[in-house]
């Protein structure tokens, strides 16, 4: 019991620990799992999931793989297919029937697998998996299409590669025991099986849909009812057939996303919090349960095998399933080279090698350490180059990160024309058409429509946007926009206009629901809208080591309050009743300043003063 609650929590570090140390480097998170679980594993021997969890391990990876399609499914909106439907259609119907084709003549010609192993461990190829494409897409940023396409992809052939390999797998057993046995015999009982799985997973996310609303859940269990049926799902439609439960719960995840149920919003940030914890702790069990052994089938043939996979299977794959859609070519090449592989490869691999093993076939051993090495050798090749070749097909989204500013006022118009100068991405929301007029004169980028709307989401892509700034007229409201995008975000990163008021005041919004106030003082909408009629203006500094921040301070008014600062890698930083960051060379700080004379104010009101040295370091 010990040995095991030491294991868990060994797990847990790594895998969290890996996920930290991607976020502060930019390194691919899952390259780091890998390596932790490996190194703690087979090379020094700190953990043995084997010996620890025995045969629990197996049933425990599976529905952890489970909650992660599930999780998956619900963070897809068939909305997203407007732009990219066809090219997923492609993918998952004629991509899957090519690169099965391709992997399985890879596997025989290059790899010198028979053909049973050969076609089965092609079908097992067609998986790209959430748990790897979906940390590769947070970290890099890339455009929303393509992006979008990777995403569906990986999670819709996830559970079709499995199935595959059951088709395979069925069909070579029923050989095994009556020679001659056509496909037909094995075909009719298994799609059977599978269109009931999907329906059972429609039927599960039609009862949660029913039930959720109309308050037959409370809901403090919602969450726990939600997963304990996501589980129930699973076990049932993998006793009908193998596998066949990672369909049903890819199906129930789409379906109850497509529902419009209220309440699955409001779980978002738990379902994300678990996928995380599931997907570092399974990666880091998969890896630290290799061994050695499982390697020694390796040689050159197999080398070649994924060189092979890399640079004619999945390319071929994706240019010969795309043929004729209006998809332009950059995007296409883009898709044409991800395609990391993960857990779902490497645990349905380990299943059925021992199966194929019992029916005779010596082949199947190569599958543990051949999955495992398909694993490394994409999540390496493509998450180490993941940047460079979005940035080289020109498909990566802004690298600076950007500003989303909620309320189109005179000071926000100033404050995102200010941001533009400096080359920061940003987006004044407003729901007011009119409110919106001096931006779209001033051509500042904007969106017409209430940010709190959920086709908002959809149609408005958020992802250049590393802080949001709420500022409309009405501060209970900006609260409302900060509380509700702090989980995607991050708390930390969204801010708002309003006085910073004692605790003692009945009447103040608890801090708990509020975004960090702008400036030191807490300036409410009243206070920069009457300093801004007043002729304030925003001013920029750039700090050197020459022109440091008290120079900076002595060349402003003395009322100036100073807003952020921007580093010179694009990142901001505010000034907050809470924090002050701390200016070093190279800053830009922006600050909200009063005209120093009447003269200045007419000037500043068309180009705002930017007091900066006048000579430059040698």
């Amino acid at each position: 019991m010990e040995q095991q609650a030491l294991v868990i929590a060994t797990i847990g570090v790594l895998g969290i620990g890996a996920q930290w140390i991607a976020w502060r480097t930019g390194w691919p998170a899952i390259v780091l799992m890998l390596a932790a679980g490996f190194l703690a594993g087979p090379v020094f021997g700190v953990i043995d999931p084997e010996a620890a969890f025995g045969d629990l391990l197996t049933p425990m990876v599976s529905i952890g793989v489970a909650l992660i399609l599930f999780e998956g499914g619900l963070s897809l909106d068939l909305r997203e297919l407007r732009h990219s439907g066809a090219a997923v259609g492609r993918l998952a119907t004629i991509g899957v029937l090519v690169g099965w084709a391709l992997g399985s003549a890879a596997g025989f010609y290059i790899a010198g697998m028979v053909w049973p192993v050969a076609i089965l461990f092609g079908g097992i190829l067609i998986v790209t998996g959430p748990t790897v494409v979906i940390p590769l897409l947070r970290q890099s940023n890339v455009q929303t299409r393509p992006a979008s396409i990777l995403k569906w992809e990986a999670i819709v052939n996830d559970p079709t590669g499995a199935l595959c390999a059951v088709i395979a797998y069925e069909y070579f057993r029923k050989v095994s025991d009556s020679p001659g046995a056509s496909v037909f015999e094995v075909l009719p009982p298994l799609f059977g099986a599978i269109i009931l799985s999907g329906a059972i997973g429609y039927v599960a996310a039609r009862a949660v849909a029913w039930a959720f609303p109309r308050g037959v859940i409370p809901e403090y269990l919602k969450v726990p009812v939600l997963f304990t049926v996501v589980i129930g799902v699973f076990v049932a439609c993998n006793a009908i057939e193998h596998e066949a439960g990672l369909l049903a719960v890819t199906v129930m995840g789409i379906a109850l996303a497509n529902m419009g149920v209220t309440s699955i919003r409001s779980i978002h940030p738990f379902k994300e919090n678990v996928a995380v914890l599931l997907i570092s702790g399974i990666f880091i069990l998969l890896s630290a349960s290799l061994e050695f052994s499982d390697l020694e089938y390796f040689n050159w043939r197999f080398g070649l095998f994924l060189l092979a996979l890399l640079f004619l299977v999945r390319p071929l794959t994706v240019l010969i399933s795309l043929l004729g859609t209006s998809l332009p070519w950059n995007e296409r090449l883009f898709v044409a080279w991800i395609a990391p592989r993960g857990i779902v490869l490497v645990a349905i691999s380990g299943l059925f090698a021992l199966r194929l093993t019992d029916l005779g076939y010596a082949d199947g051993n190569v599958l543990i350490g051949l999955s495992f090495a398909v694993v490394v050798t994409t999540i390496v090749s493509h998450g180490f180059t993941v940047n460079l070749v979005a940035k080289w097909l020109k498909v990566k989204g802004d690298s600076r990160p950007g500003l989303l500013i909620v309320g189109s006022t005179p000071w926000t118009i100033d404050l995102a024309k200010q941001m533009q100068a400096l080359q920061t991405p940003v987006m004044i929301v407003d729901s007011s058409w009119q409110k919106l007029a001096p931006a779209r004169q001033d051509g500042v980028p904007f969106y017409h429509g209430e940010i709190l709307n959920e086709a908002t989401e959809h149609n408005l892509d958020l992802t250049p946007f590393q802080v949001l700034v709420a500022a409309t007229e009405n501060e209970a409201y900006n609260a409302l926009v900060c509380n509700e995008f702090a989980h995607e975000i991050g708390r930390d990163s969204v801010y708002q206009l309003g006085d910073h008021v004692d605790e003692d005041d009945r009447h103040a919004l608890p801090p708990s629901i509020r975004g960090r106030a702008l400036f030191e003082s807490g300036f409410g909408v009243t206070d920069v809208n009457q300093r801004q009629a007043d002729g304030w203006v925003f001013r920029k500094t750039t700090l050197s080591d020459e022109f440091d921040f008290e120079d900076a301070q002595d060349k402003l008014p003395d009322a100036s309050h100073m807003l952020m600062l921007i580093r010179e890698s694009g990142r901001l930083r505010f000034f907050t009743h809470a924090a002050r960051p701390e200016p070093r060379a190279g800053d830009t700080i922006i600050t909200f300043a009063p005209p120093r004379d009447r003269q200045a104010s007419a000037v500043t009101d068309v180009r705002p003063i930017s007091p900066e040295p006048t000579e430059k370091p040698a």
